[in-house]
């Protein structure tokens, strides 16, 4: 359903701007990494696959966006890939660590990457996979970059992509990593609505801390055939993975159309005053049942911290300092 696709149309430029993707050698990630760098900005693929990043690098390089094509090669920012297996929370420490280091600033932190209907297995550090990619490794890695990126704003941003499918989800605090419950949706549902709920409770706290300049989204992208549903067929049941890429051809969003309202989180100048919104086809629009729950996203939060081993401190700057010192 083409007609129904709005397009970011902010002429925004990002040249000196520092733009951190996860899970951009594929997809809307990739997509996101594309509009970007045309725009000027320094973007960073931070992915697991090194060879598939790399193939996204010379893919972006040598393909512009349509409406960018005629001043692309003189205008374009720089491409830079860091190693994050969101799968690790140590891959999360060290990968902040030489953000950190090597990188002089940091404007825009995009948490795209992401997994759904995954087997039921656990990461190294104990936690249920689907939960720890999808929502406790950007919980992480936006906390150890928020300190870079106060010293970056104004006129920062850190963007959470969600999905629709978060209206399915309820969140078990006391079973988070559902193993008395595990099934694949459900699992995939939680995270989408925690990324939600995240937003909501980061925007707060940095509201309290008193700390400006940097703004909170998160999005749904749309319903996009991209390699995400890729193990639906062994999880859920044979053909599922087919299934949902046709439901999803019939809806017409592909990767380049889903990854429009992310850009539009990015960059919209219209939206630069708005944090701890949920948006949908470049707008904002409001999240369904839970995602409105008031006492869920201090819930999620705590127990986020306890998962990491964290105690959330009252004074958030002060918490963000204890944070940091897992790095060392």
């Amino acid at each position: 359903m083409w007609f129904f696709n709005k397009t970011c149309t902010s002429k925004t430029c990002l040249d000196g701007k520092t733009v951190v993707i996860t899970g951009a050698s594929d997809g809307i990630g990739k997509e996101t990494a594309r509009d970007l760098y045309a725009r000027g900005a320094r973007v960073i693929l931070a992915c697991r696959n090194m060879e598939k990043a790399n193939k996204a690098v010379e893919d972006i390089k040598n393909n512009p966006p349509s409406r960018f094509s005629s001043e692309y090669k003189n205008n374009a920012g720089e491409l830079a890939i860091y190693l994050l297996d969101l799968c690790s929370l140590k891959s999360v420490r060290d990968c902040a660590k030489n953000l950190l280091t090597n990188e002089a600033a940091i404007h825009i932190l995009v948490n795209n990457a992401g997994v759904a209907a995954y087997p039921n297995k656990k990461t190294e550090d104990g936690n249920q996979m689907t939960l720890q990619v999808n929502h406790l490794g950007h919980f992480l890695l936006t906390l150890l970059l928020l300190p870079k990126m106060q010293k970056s704003s104004p006129n920062c941003r850190i963007i959470n992509v969600s999905s629709i499918v978060h209206i399915f989800a309820d969140i078990d605090f006391d079973d988070i990593n559902l193993e008395r419950s595990y099934a694949p949706f459900k699992s995939y549902t939680q995270t989408k609505l925690a990324n939600i709920l995240f937003t909501k409770e980061l925007a707060h706290r940095l509201k309290t801390a008193n700390i400006h300049g940097i703004n909170v989204y998160s999005l749904h992208p749309g319903i996009i055939p991209t390699k995400i549903s890729q193990y639906s067929s062994s999880t859920i049941f044979p053909g599922a993975t087919l299934c949902f890429n046709l439901f999803a051809q019939l809806l017409y969003k592909d990767a380049k159309q889903g990854a429009q309202t992310t850009i539009y989180c990015c960059i919209d100048e219209e939206i630069a005053n708005e944090t701890g919104l949920y948006y949908s086809n470049c707008g904002v629009t409001t999240p369904y049942r839970k995602a409105n729950q008031h006492e869920y996203p201090e819930k999620l939060w705590n127990v986020s911290c306890r998962l990491l081993h964290l105690e959330p401190e009252e004074d958030f700057t002060t918490f963000l300092e204890n944070v940091s010192r897992q790095m060392l």
